[in-house]
């Protein structure tokens, strides 16, 4: 069945993750749902007379909705019926599209990577070419337009309370990964009855590292499609491409970080293919690929990319 959830006031919430958010959706395993979401916060909006259009339902989410201690606009949460406890929700990304012709930027003084060296605030609204789907920068440049979420997720666990949207964590969040775009399956460990999934945060463009803080933020339409996995057994996300498979690892450490993507790539190597962990673990340094996924968020990220035609056949 396809379902439409709307960015209107009482479909998002504002900065938080938290078990106890009541779904504003139920749905069955394997439905699709097209979900609208909203990015920036009223002092990241575009002045009047800017020339660049402010949704409707973005200012009145911004004015009706509890402004937690995050700064993203999620919405949900999606209850999916079926998924307990120790399950997996693999959600399938369909569909993108804009929703507006403009994006923003942030540096913001105490952030970022190099915060010693860019102290002042600066915030930029970037003009998007919807039909040639490119970003004209303020330097004459025009990138390239890669659309992807960089918060979604799953709710955390009711006993860790409410937690703010800022950090990426086991359940998802910001995670900030842009290899997560169109006809990727992103999968989760489920923590609560229903899984209770939120998404927002649009990407328009990033690199790897979002070094500056922010990425092209935007609001963003996705197609999303869910199936609970009782087959799968989880404690971190990790995501599938048609042509590769990416472990990803969260933490104030990004030595850390990149011994969670590691160790969470040698047991997926290991479950598809039979060979011991030694053995993966010298493929993963011959074949996989560390890559820094964002370093702007406390938890910094890894994810490690094997190339399924690098996977061994099952012994």
């Amino acid at each position: 069945m396809d379902h439409t959830l709307r960015s209107t006031p009482g479909n998002v919430h504002w900065g938080l993750w938290d078990a106890t958010l009541p779904p504003v959706l139920r749905i069955a395993s394997g439905d699709r749902v097209t979900i609208e979401t909203l990015s920036g916060e009223p002092e990241d909006l575009p002045e009047p007379g800017s020339g660049f259009a402010v949704l409707p339902d973005h200012e009145e989410v911004l004015t009706r909705t509890f402004r937690g201690p995050g700064p993203h606009l999620l919405t949900g949460p999606i209850y999916v019926e079926g998924a307990e406890p120790g399950d997996v929700l693999e959600v399938r990304l369909l569909d993108i599209q804009l929703r507006t012709d403009w994006g923003w930027n942030l540096q913001l003084p105490f952030w970022g990577t190099l915060p010693e060296d860019f102290p002042e605030l600066r915030r930029i609204h970037i003009p998007l070419d919807r039909t040639r789907n490119v970003a004209k920068m303020p330097w004459g440049q025009e990138l390239p337009l890669a659309p992807f979420f960089g918060n979604f997720g799953v709710a955390p666990a009711a006993s860790w309370g409410r937690l703010s949207s800022t950090q990426p964590r086991v359940f998802g969040g910001n995670m900030d990964n842009k290899e997560l775009g169109v006809g990727t399956s992103t999968y989760f460990p489920v923590f609560v009855p229903g899984a209770l999934f939120s998404a927002g945060d649009g990407h328009g463009v990033q690199g790897d590292g979002e070094v500056c803080l922010t990425a092209i933020e935007l609001p963003l339409t996705g197609t999303f499609e869910f199936h609970v996995r009782k087959d799968m057994k989880l404690t971190t996300p990790r995501a599938e491409k048609p042509d590769a498979w990416i472990t990803m690892g969260f933490d104030e450490d990004l030595d850390d970080a990149v011994k969670q993507a590691l160790r969470d790539m040698i047991t997926l190597i290991c479950d598809h293919s039979g060979i011991s962990k030694q053995d993966a673990y010298t493929l993963c340094s011959l074949a996989a690929d560390l890559r820094v996924t964002q370093m702007v968020d406390l938890n910094k990220g890894i994810h490690c990319v094997l190339p399924k035609a690098r996977l061994p056949k099952r012994l």
